[in-house]
This record gives C-alpha cells, structure tokens and sequence, in this order.
C-alpha cells in the first residue's frame, strides 16, 4: 500500500470493525513504514521516542512520537498479533494467561493504534482536526471491541438519569454521553472514558464520576484509559524534536485527595513520574492491569439496575 491508500484506508472509518480490521491495517502500515520512509527522526531527550517523516507524497509530514521501545515493527508483528490473539481468548474462557504476556498486550494495542494515528499524520496540515478525530474514536472503538471479545456487553451512548429528591420522588432526567457503558446481568457496572491523551480531559472525568454518584446516590466505578501523554516538541535547532508531557500530576493529585480517586487509570505508554511517585502509582497502571484483573473484579461490584436509565447507544462525539 502506498502512504496515500494507507490514509485513505485510516479515514475511513467503517474499515475499522473488528479487532482483525486493525490487525490487517497495522500489518500494512508496518510494511511501509519499514523500507519507504523519508527519515526516522531521534528525540533529542528522550532518545526511545523518535518520529517517522514521511517522503512528498506525504508532504514530508513528521508524525507524533512513537515509543520504539513499545511499537513492534513489521518483522516482529505478525508472530505478536497471534501471541495477542491467544491471550484474549485465554481471558475470554476465564484462565489467566502467563505473567510474561503482559508486554505483549500493552504492545500489541499501542502499534495498532499509533498505526492509525502515524497514518493519520499524512494528511495535510489543514485537516490535522479531522486527524484527531478520527484517530480519537477509532481508539475509543478499538478498546470497546476488546472489551466485547471477552464476552463483556460494552457499548459507547448516552444514559437518561434519573435525579430524585431525599424522598426518592424523581425530579427530572439528566443526559451524561460516555465512551464505555459496561453491564453484566442487567446492571451497568462501570463507566468508563477513553482518549488518546489525558490533555484538556482529566479533569472532565473526575468530574463525571462525582456528579454522576452525587445524584444517582451510588458508588458506581468510573475509569479512564489513555494511549499516552506525550507530544512532539521542536527544538532551538531545525529539524531537530524532542517530547513533552502533556500529564498534569497536580490536577490528578488535587482531584483523587479533594474530590474523588476513580476506579482504574490505564496507560499503554505510562510516564516515568506515573510508577516513581507514591500516590500517582497507586492509582495509575499499565493498560494490562485492565484486562488481566481489574474489569473482572469491577464487574463483580454492585451495579445500578438498567431499568433505573435509558442508554441510547451510539458513537462518541468526543474528539481524541
């Protein structure tokens, strides 16, 4: 495939509906990044990131970061997608797999997302909104379908809430849209929010947790799953990048002590300051910690009857 089919293909998001749809776009990805592109650009301070510059056909477009200590490339991916495959099925029948899959799982569901969002990064500079969008609910779509192929009900919609006075006599109905709506015999169990990037959002879900118990009167669970927290920085020097978080330790601190912590922070590619800080590596985990354990036990809180809200189901409206 050329650059410009692979960015047609990414677009389009009807492509994407099935875990294999990623799978077979990321395979070809890998192929042509492998031999075709113009330069791969080293950070100058974290020197595991590095960005793939495409040729003219893709304007000689950078891409964002890409952790190379976690993105398979093409030789190694096509034995890494059946190892993956084998582990969701695994958890599916309710086994555990071995410990030392784990890096496998993280790995696999960061190259097959930072293969759409590389891709994405082709279009032109006037369309990169469009990128962020797309690439935003593909990811969203990505983990729900993961969710779904352990046998789980997950869909992304939007729940008409019933807000009641202390009598328990319903005042009025309040709409909340959420990207993940987990139930398990007929009670939705958890909520869940899904973004590339915590930027501009994590505020937004610490909030969501607290109104939504606040007036629902419950301890329902709330998580939020992240690819990454970084994002290309240019330097004093052309043609020379290096990384910048985009985490706001204060803010996470701030909301989980003052506020509420939730239920679960997943990252595929988590920070250094995320496992060395006490407080923040008690909350925040590598995206395996999910799938291996916590989704299982959050499934078996109590959770809120489903006859007490409407859920429309729909896509998310949310950008990345």
């Amino acid at each position: 495939m050329s650059l410009t089919q692979l960015v047609s293909h990414a677009t389009n998001k009807e492509r994407f509906n099935s875990i294999e749809d990623y799978i077979d776009f990321c395979t070809r990805y890998l192929e042509y990044v492998d031999t075709k592109l113009q330069a791969r650009i080293i950070s100058q301070n974290e020197s595991h990131y590095q960005f793939f510059q495409y040729k003219q056909e893709g304007s000689f477009n950078i891409t964002r970061p890409i952790n190379s200590a976690l993105m398979y490339d093409a030789n190694s991916f096509e034995q890494a997608a059946q190892q993956f495959n084998l582990t969701l099925e695994q958890l599916r029948d309710g086994q555990r797999p071995s410990g030392d899959l784990r890096e496998n799982l993280i790995r696999t569901i960061y190259t097959l997302q930072q293969s759409v969002g590389a891709a994405l990064d082709g279009l032109p500079a006037g369309k990169s909104n469009q990128a962020r969008k797309v690439n935003g609910d593909l990811f969203e779509r990505l983990i729900r379908l993961l969710i779904v192929s352990m046998n789980v009900d997950c869909v992304s919609g939007t729940m008409q809430v019933p807000v009641k006075d202390a009598d328990g006599t319903e005042l009025f109905k309040s709409s909340y849209q959420h990207d993940l709506l987990l139930s398990k015999e007929n009670e939705l169990k958890i909520i869940g929010s899904v973004k590339t990037s915590s930027k501009d959002r994590i505020d937004k879900v610490f909030m969501d947790k607290f109104l939504y118990n606040r007036l629902t009167d419950t301890a329902l669970p709330h998580i939020a799953i992240f690819l990454n927290d970084v994002q290309r920085k240019k330097t004093k020097r052309e043609n020379e990048y290096g990384v910048s978080a985009t985490f706001l330790p204060g803010h996470f601190k701030a909301y989980t002590v003052k506020l509420n912590p939730l239920d679960g922070v997943y990252y595929c590619d988590i920070r250094p300051n995320m496992r060395e800080d006490a407080l923040l590596s008690q909350h925040i985990k590598t995206i395996d910690h999910f799938f291996y354990s916590d989704l299982w036990e959050l499934l078996d809180r109590p959770g809120q009857t489903l006859e007490e809200i409407a859920i429309k189901e729909e896509e998310p409206t949310d950008d990345e």
